[in-house]
């Protein structure tokens, strides 16, 4: 089968689609045919190496954190699916593997598409959606009459995070480019800030909260736009002490280098009176049932930007690696279905 191979870090020449065996499902997996899959910012990041501190992968290694497809055979123990069933599923973080014709996910890591999209916009949804969901309803616990700031809503997780905050209850300002503004709004956001004109500092103050999907000195100016107790949620600013051990299951040594990583935020936030937390989601197939029944409900719509066949992955790739996209970049891998 065509996979995209993982040969060592680095730039786009480091992963060449390349024939490798099918694998076959163990216990509590399944076979799927990928018919797509999406594309994420952490995919470029572990290509370039600059997730080996959190997760060192042995190469060579078949890439790619989400799909849909097809049921094509099932390991011993599995229950809940059947051969032929349409699922979508964030594949286990330590395997990977989406990027490919067919590829193994775990159970409990999958759910059945929403009977209302195509397997183009499913593949869309796991990483970006999960990510969105956890980090409002759980970290952050947003609910009904909350302020909440989302800088960066055009983007994948920003796509989705709106809409989520929206269906919580939340009051939501976010941050967009002329071109991405009018998608936000349709998405539901309240306030919207032309980040190429204006600092968002100067228009918002008391917010419950913040889902910061920006990182860098958006992260260091938006703790004065919070009340006193506000909660800041990031993936993309450094993860703290608490990410190595309730996300990864790491012990004391990397909870230590994320101690030191995020010592100057840590500060920041607790000078304005707030919390940080740098969320690294986990893939649930609860989860995934649940935005699929919002997704057939037409409370959460899926954005996608651009499919490109599964040839063009490096120039998929790229493009994602542009800032451009509004909403989620997917290679398409069986146009026959």
């Amino acid at each position: 089968m065509q996979a995209l191979l993982l040969t060592r870090y680095g730039g786009p020449e480091a992963a060449t689609l390349t024939e490798v065996p099918r694998p076959a499902p163990r216990a509590g997996e399944l076979l799927v045919r990928v018919v797509a899959a999406g594309l994420n910012p952490v995919d470029f990041k572990m290509r370039a190496g600059e997730m080996r501190m959190i997760r060192r992968y042995r190469l060579p290694i078949v890439m790619g954190n989400e799909l849909s497809g097809v049921v094509e055979s099932l390991g011993e123990g599995v229950t809940g699916f059947a051969i032929g069933d349409r699922v979508f599923a964030r594949v286990d973080k330590n395997v990977m593997g989406a990027f490919a014709e067919y590829a193994l996910v775990r159970e409990d890591h999958t759910a059945r598409m929403p009977a209302s999209l195509d397997f183009h916009a499913a593949a869309a949804v796991p990483l970006a959606g999960l990510t969105a969901l956890q980090a409002l309803r759980d970290e952050l616990q947003v609910a009904a009459g909350q302020r909440l700031f989302i800088p960066g809503g055009a983007g994948g997780v920003g796509t989705f995070a709106i809409q989520i905050a929206k269906h919580l209850g939340a009051y939501v300002a976010t941050t967009a480019s002329a071109r991405g503004e009018a998608l936000v709004k349709r998405l539901g956001a309240d306030l919207v800030i032309d980040y190429t004109h204006e600092r968002f500092e100067g228009s918002l103050e008391g917010y419950d909260a913040a889902f910061d999907l920006v990182g860098g000195d958006t992260l260091a100016r938006l703790w004065t736009v919070l009340r006193p107790g506000g909660r800041v949620v990031s993936i993309a600013g450094p993860p703290e002490p608490e990410t190595a051990r309730k996300d990864l299951g790491r012990g004391l040594t990397l909870a230590a280098a994320f101690w030191f990583v995020s010592l100057s935020t840590r500060l920041r936030a607790a000078r304005h009176h707030a919390t940080y937390r740098y969320l690294f989601m986990h893939p649930s197939g609860a989860d995934l049932a649940y935005l699929a029944s919002l997704i057939d409900a037409n409370e959460l719509r899926v954005v996608v930007d651009r499919v490109f066949p599964f040839a063009e992955a490096e120039t998929a790739m790229a493009y994602l690696e542009t800032g451009r996209a509004k909403g989620k970049v997917v290679l398409a891998l069986d146009t026959s279905t």
